[in-house]
């Protein structure tokens, strides 16, 4: 992409002359933009005009901050603030009648041309004789200055209403203009030389001051700055910094996006996979069109992001963690980032619970798995593999550790009492172990999944896979109430589940080599516990379903057989009642919330309380309120502009459902990024800059300066911001 700075006065045609660069490329079949800081378009006065080009489509909506080349119309305004920026080998044309040598000698490192603009405007008699308009003279400089044909430059003059004068004056400029096309001397020119023999012009200083009169008295309000929360940050029970990653790819940075997920996560490429994703629930751009795919940019930051976490020092202290699901993995590693000894206990032969045994590798490839894994050892933290603790070997750990997070994640498992089954019934859970380690196959059976959350899901279309010749998933409530991820569900159905809702069974019997599942209509009644409505049964609706297998994928519940009894679980504190050693219960074990997402945010909650308790040095925790949080209502939704939502490719379900290979390719690119609305959070867009009609805005680097001696209050800054982040203050 190609981006050129214009700075002139007001009548000079700056901002035309960055519209006939824009249309001369726009012809050639380029993507363009040419606008201009309207503010300052007051005769005489400072103006700066931009031009971007580039042969694919252009997002970035600021201003040009790092010109490539710079156009000067009136050489009184050569300063600092025209050259900031300009990178080393491009281009400063200038619109004067001095020779080219003194201003090769005094831009070093740059390309240098020139062009006496205001005589061949006058000649022509292009604007008037105190104001010539020099941006057609200065069009055919610039198709000089870059090797293009003239004629483009004329075609784009002709198609803008330009002719007669403009185009002989486009056409002497070119034969005029003075080039120096090879940069001279090394290094970025950090103050140019400003003439000392400068005429002030209309408004007060040699580079534009503003106008004697502070009209900022007239206001009765002032525009004043704040930022909301994204909703898709308050939503992610990881903690995520959704907004700030999501900006980092936008802005093209995979690595930056890492490492700010890794702040939370060590799990990104997990969670890219297999998250429910409520962030895409919560954000506001489901009002607009669709919501930005966060889950597969997590994903997209996981594997093209380079970023290796470390550890922030060194401490005494050793912490035990029993358990390595993503509750005890994500402990074990920000733990280990703090600088303790972290020592994992895990029951089987590998890492990662039941990421590894209850997530089939079409939805969680195990390389993925594994590389983020090995970057929490690569901390430090040790594992200990094939070591199951029971209580007596707890109260052992406890006096060898300074602290213990058990983690073991929800063991119980919920039956049904269906009758005699003849070993037709599963669970769940021992289903997948089994599956995923080879040592199932359902061939030409026909399968009954009672549930419907992710483990029934998954049950189901492995079921599939592993040569069922039918699959039906039966729910006791409705698609509405199911807990299993949205996705899930519609990809098990492209591969040929039946879902029976509001379906309950009641008794299985034999019958010969079958099994005959007995089950009841329901209804749904009054909201439980879970908000979620009760069903109802509906007597006299009994059905059956003929089947050779039924599995159980009803929930689990903590196994606390570990602890001493009288043992007290508390979310997030210490157990009573154990041993000296504080021991806490983290993930599913404690909150029962049972998503991956939910036990990662458990996992850091606690070892950030662990670190505050044996360092006390002061944690950031975020702390808002429910107003903080911005909504669709108060975003300026007009401003945006609506764009399809990008998914990426996928395995056609009939070719699926015969291989584990992972289902979803991930997105090819990071347009999907750019859909971002950046919410209640300053993006830089710039629109307050550019629309603000006194020209009393401006920015260094990611600050925003009001000058309220020149403020009148009229809230057009307030009307542009799409995030809602500038609001007027009254006086």
């Amino acid at each position: 992409m190609i981006e050129i700075r214009i700075h002139g006065r007001g009548g000079q045609g700056g901002v035309t002359l960055a519209k006939l660069i824009g249309t001369t490329r726009f012809l050639l079949g380029d993507s363009v933009q040419a606008f201009g800081i309207y503010a300052a378009e007051r005769s005489g006065a400072p103006l700066q005009a931009f031009c971007r080009y580039d042969s694919k489509p252009i997002a970035n909506r600021n201003l040009v901050y790092e010109p490539d080349h710079v156009i000067v119309l009136d050489p009184t305004l050569i300063s600092p603030v025209i050259m900031s920026g300009l990178k080393l080998g491009g281009w400063i044309l200038i619109n004067t009648p001095k020779p080219l040598e003194e201003f090769v000698a005094q831009f070093p490192g740059y390309r240098i041309a020139t062009i006496d603009a205001t005589v061949i405007a006058r000649r022509n008699k292009l604007g008037t004789r105190t104001v010539p308009i020099v941006n057609t003279a200065l069009a055919g400089a610039v198709a000089r200055m870059f090797g293009m044909d003239l004629k483009q430059v004329h075609d784009a003059l002709e198609h803008m209403g330009f002719v007669g004068g403009n185009l002989t004056a486009s056409q002497e400029a070119y034969d005029e203009v003075h080039l120096h096309d090879t940069p001279t001397g090394k290094g970025r020119v950090e103050k140019p030389v400003i003439p000392t023999n400068r005429v002030k012009g209309v408004v007060d200083g040699n580079i534009g001051a503003m106008p004697p009169i502070k009209t900022g008295q007239w206001a009765t309000e002032q525009p004043k700055r704040r930022e909301y929360i994204p909703p898709c940050n308050h939503a992610c029970p990881a903690g995520n910094d959704v907004q700030g990653f999501l900006e980092a790819l936008a802005n093209d940075d995979a690595d930056l996006a890492l490492e700010i997920l890794h702040k939370t996560t060590p799990l990104p490429g997990v969670c890219g996979r297999v998250c429910p994703a409520p962030c895409q629930d919560a954000c506001n751009r489901i009002s607009f069109d669709e919501a930005v795919n966060i889950r597969q940019l997590e994903r997209y930051a996981a594997n093209h992001g380079n970023h290796t976490p470390t550890r922030s020092g060194e401490r005494d202290e050793s912490i035990a963690v029993i358990g390595s699901g993503p509750a005890g993995l994500t402990a074990a590693y920000h733990l280990a980032r703090f600088g303790y000894h972290v020592t994992i206990y895990e029951g089987g032969p590998e890492l990662g619970g039941l990421l590894r045994t209850g997530i089939p590798s079409y939805r969680l490839p195990r390389d993925v798995l594994d590389r983020e894994i090995s970057q929490i050892l690569a901390l430090g933290v040790k594992a200990k593999l094939n070591t199951r603790i029971d209580r007596e070997q707890l109260l052992a750990i406890g006096r060898e550790h300074d602290a213990v997070l058990v983690a073991t994640g929800l063991q119980e498992l919920r039956g049904l009492q269906l009758g005699s089954d003849g070993g037709a019934i599963m669970q769940g859970i021992d289903f997948l172990d089994r599956a995923i380690a080879g040592e199932a196959r359902v061939d030409k059976e026909e399968v009954i999944v009672v549930g419907g959350g992710n483990t029934a899901f998954d049950a189901a279309r492995i079921s599939l896979r592993l040569g069922a010749k039918s699959v039906r998933v039966i729910y006791r409530r409705t698609r509405e109430e199911m807990p299993a991820i949205d996705e899930e569900i519609d990809e098990g159905i492209d591969e040929g589940l039946l879902i029976d809702y509001l379906t309950a069974p009641i008794k299985i019997a034999p019958n010969g080599d079958r099994q005959t599942l007995t089950c009841r209509r329901m209804e749904l009644g009054e909201p439980d516990e879970s908000g979620r409505r009760r069903p109802v049964e509906i007597e006299g609706s009994d059905y059956e379903l003929q089947c050779d297998r039924v599995i159980l994928a009803l929930g689990q519940s903590p196994d606390v057989s570990i602890f001493p009894e009288g043992t007290e679980v508390r979310e997030g504190r210490a157990l009573l009642g154990v041993l000296e050693t504080p021991v806490f219960a983290i993930g599913d074990f404690s909150t029962n919330d049972g998503t991956v997402t939910a036990a990662i945010g458990n996992g850091l909650s606690v070892a950030t309380h662990i670190h505050h308790t044996f360092s006390t040095e002061p944690v950031e925790q975020a702390s808002y309120s429910d107003e903080d949080v911005i909504g669709p209502e108060l975003m300026r939704m007009h401003l945006f502009e609506h764009q399809a939502r990008s998914t990426g490719a996928e395995l056609d379900p009939k070719e699926r459902i015969n291989t584990f290979d992972e289902i979803h390719d991930g997105l090819p690119d990071l347009s999907e990024a750019k859909r971002c609305l950046s919410c209640g959070v300053c993006n830089l867009c710039d629109r307050c800059i550019t629309y603000c009609p006194d020209g009393v805005i401006s920015r260094v680097g990611s600050e925003f300066i009001f000058d309220y001696a020149y403020c009148k209050g009229c809230g057009v800054c307030t009307a542009e911001c799409p995030r809602n982040v500038i609001y007027m203050s009254q006086l």
